[in-house]
């Protein structure tokens, strides 16, 4: 239960972070959507360990096998197989806690609800299954690619320590040039420099992601049970660490009056825009054709590499000693995540649209 995700452009993940692999089966891919295998290698290589000193150090190479559904670099419409291999798994760091159970893990929860959990690295609750996300969230993004949909996904806040700027001020591009992802150089460097001090003092924090699609066309979404902004929200706290998601002016607009937060409609060459977007480009549950926006907020990782009190699986107190390869931030690596969780989404109601005959 549980490990499937869309109605169309569906997908259904499996694995553990210290199994032999972890994958992803993608269904209902259209087919004759060119696969570009060096993109979706890159996708995953923004997300995977080890990248720098203020990250896990397990060292994964995440290099991705295409089973089915390709051929000749071309979708077939069938089931799409993807699998990664685990390379790097150290079980032995997790010895300590086969009966003990992590604050803020999912450690109590999985124990309760099944009676048995592999706690080598969290196992099925661990972040390590994200890689299959972003793996088939590649394949949404070329498919996407197709209709001019773009995803941008950057680290606005680390801590306390905020970017304080609208995404439209920045330069996205900018992004991927230091390793907080990040589009303010100086900012970047301070978030570096706050995350680094963190780690040494075995400690972790919080963050938030802000995450940006541009050229959404008008009417994806339907007006009830299935928003497009419910199904970004259930795609973002879908995402392990996840504590909150907004989208346009989010809390924020709770202290403008309804004259000043109202998107006043204009036309430009035929096209329909709005002046101000606090909507977030989506109003009553569908798209409008502006740029969709929105922030997810991620807590502090559990593990930390401090003793803390804890109780173990028959009820005696217990402490548990931090062990293990964990990052300190983990929003970093979480903007390729945010990403694909956003292209599965679109990439679903488009088809969803299309279906609909709507023409986009």
């Amino acid at each position: 239960m549980g490990n499937i995700f869309g109605k169309i452009f569906s997908i259904t993940t499996f694995g553990e972070s210290h199994g032999a692999a972890i994958g992803v089966t993608i269904n209902g891919c259209p087919a004759g959507i060119p696969i570009d295998m060096e993109f979706i290698q890159n996708e995953l290589a923004r997300r995977k360990p080890g990248q720098s000193k203020i990250v896990t150090q397990r060292q994964e190479e995440d290099q991705v096998e295409i089973l089915s559904g390709v051929f000749e670099d071309k979708t077939t419409g069938t089931p799409i197989g993807m699998v990664i291999r685990n390379k790097d798994q150290k079980s032995k760091d997790y010895g300590h806690i086969a009966e003990k159970f992590r604050p803020s893990h999912a450690d109590y929860t999985y124990e309760t609800k099944y009676g048995i959990r592999d706690y080598r690295g969290g196992g099925r609750s661990s972040a390590r299954e994200t890689a299959a996300r972003v793996a088939a969230g590649a394949i949404a993004k070329l498919m996407l690619k197709e209709f001019g949909i773009s995803f941008h996904a950057y680290v606005s806040q680390v801590g306390d320590l905020s970017l304080n700027k609208h995404y439209t001020e920045l330069d996205l591009s900018q992004t991927e040039l230091n390793d907080v992802r990040c589009p303010d150089q100086e900012i970047a460097q301070q978030m570096y420099d706050y995350i680094d001090q963190v780690r040494k003092d075995r400690d972790t924090i919080g963050g938030v992601v802000t995450g940006v699609i541009k050229g959404v066309p008008t009417g994806l979404g339907e007006p009830a049970f299935d928003k497009l902004h419910a199904e970004l929200g259930k795609a973002m706290l879908s995402i392990n660490a996840v504590k909150g998601f907004e989208y346009g002016s989010g809390f924020e607009g709770v202290k403008m009056r309804g004259s000043e937060h109202n998107d006043a409609f204009y036309i430009e060459e035929g096209v329909v825009k709005t002046k101000t977007n606090y909507s977030g480009g989506i109003q009553g549950g569908i798209s409008n054709g502006q740029d969709i926006y929105f922030n997810v907020a991620f807590k502090p990782v559990a593990t930390i590499m401090q003793d803390q009190d804890s109780i173990d699986k028959h009820g005696n107190e217990a402490v548990v000693s931090g062990k293990g390869r964990h990052d300190p931030c983990v929003v970093p690596r979480a903007v390729p995540i945010v990403e694909a969780m956003s292209a599965l989404v679109i990439a679903d109601f488009l088809l969803i649209a299309r279906t609909n005959k709507l023409e986009v």
